[in-house]
């Protein structure tokens, strides 16, 4: 199996508290028991795992820093961390940090320009949208303090390799084009939005119930100002989603037939599944098998059959979905939003009817342009 990314938790706790986020307010509590930061020993153990792996697999992955906030570990740790990172990974190997951007400074862009590694910043739109969900401990804004991590990069002479984009969860109460002109504003080179953790269980803010499109319109909406623009940002999810239709291939997980190998590491080592799965119940991003980076080679977890059926999971598994004629593009969805008591991920995906209205859409647009829609794809389009 080919692995295609190694997501580092390098923190796990952090300095805001979204109420959204599905570490620390979606029922799952096994972050209180890692260690608040990667230590040293942990690092170098890291360093050598992945050293290891990467003369035993032929294509490069990539290597994400991540939290909590990583940002939390300091300039003197993450110098550490890069250095162990580099001196075991070649420049073609790409390392990147998705950060709320709070505590970038000057000297974290250094670094980061120094060791090559490309920044991501979560926000989720102007002022009002941003502060209804990403706050402070104490309730606070946090809006003011992104843009100025976000400026940092800006201003930074290597700003066209740094500033990687920004990460924006949608709230399909706000405007979808005020919040891409926003975007804009701050020069995202990139924007990716992703669907609000929920499941069948625990159906996602915004949306009523399984068979209604609050986000199938929003994202409809978003694309008709994306499409409209002339000069527009990357916003992956669409790029993918008309890719996919015209019978290219996309580049994210949740979308498309293709699989993807990813491998979590928690600050103390241990190897877990994608943590987003923690949304679906507690301790579901735990594998039975008590692996780390400090004793076990990648090699041997990656081929277990374990992580076979970790993997696995990216493919559905209803008969709904293995018959629609969407699941070209629509991949069946990201396997969080899957979950039911009971049916576990037997299910299809709870934005299933966002996607195909939103799908539908695209097809459309696409064929008003003159466009041929990949056939295999069979979509209804209006």
């Amino acid at each position: 199996m080919r692995i295609d990314t190694v997501l580092v938790k390098v923190a796990s706790r952090c300095n805001i508290n979204c109420t959204y986020c599905y570490v620390y307010n979606m029922g799952d509590d096994g972050w209180q028991d890692m260690p608040a930061l990667i230590s040293r020993e942990t690092i170098t153990a890291l360093a050598d795992a992945i050293k290891e792996f990467a003369g035993q697999q032929a294509q490069p992955f990539a290597t994400v820093l991540h939290g909590g906030e990583p940002l939390m570990m300091g300039a003197r740790r993450l110098e550490f961390l890069l250095t162990a990172l580099r001196n075991s990974l070649p420049m073609r190997y790409p390392i990147s940090m998705q950060t709320n951007g709070m505590l970038l400074t000057p000297e974290i862009a250094d670094l980061c320009s120094r060791f090559k590694v490309s920044v991501s910043v979560s926000l989720d739109g102007p002022k009002p949208v941003n502060d209804r969900f990403r706050l402070g401990k104490k309730g606070e804004s946090t809006h003011d303090s992104v843009l100025a991590g976000i400026e940092v990069l800006r201003r930074h002479p290597d700003s066209e390799f740094l500033y990687a984009g920004l990460l924006s969860v949608i709230d399909p109460a706000c405007d979808p084009k005020a919040v891409y002109e926003y975007f804009k504003e701050l020069g995202a080179p990139s924007i990716d939005f992703l669907y609000r953790d929920g499941n069948h269980s625990n159906m996602p803010y915004g949306k009523e119930s399984f068979e209604t499109v609050e986000y199938g319109d929003w994202l409809g909406r978003l694309l008709d100002v994306y499409l409209a623009d002339p000069k527009p940002p990357r916003v992956r999810f669409l790029d993918d989603i008309i890719k996919l239709s015209l019978g290219g291939h996309g580049m994210k997980e949740g979308l498309g037939d293709a699989e993807y190998g990813i491998a979590i590491v928690e600050t103390d080592g241990t190897i877990s599944k994608n943590d987003t799965l923690k949304s679906s119940f507690n301790g579901a991003d735990k594998f039975s098998e008590a692996w780390s980076v400090k004793a076990s080679k990648l090699a041997d977890v990656f081929g277990s059959a374990e992580f076979k059926m970790y993997h696995d999971l990216q493919r559905p598994s209803a008969a709904i979905c293995k018959t629609c004629p969407y699941l070209r593009v629509c991949g069946g969805g990201m396997p969080l939003h899957r979950w039911k008591s009971g049916t576990e991920y037997d299910n299809p995906s709870v934005y299933c009817n966002d996607q195909k209205t939103l799908i539908s859409k695209v097809a459309s647009r696409l064929q008003h342009e003159g466009l041929k829609i990949d056939p295999r794809i069979a979509i209804q389009s209006s």
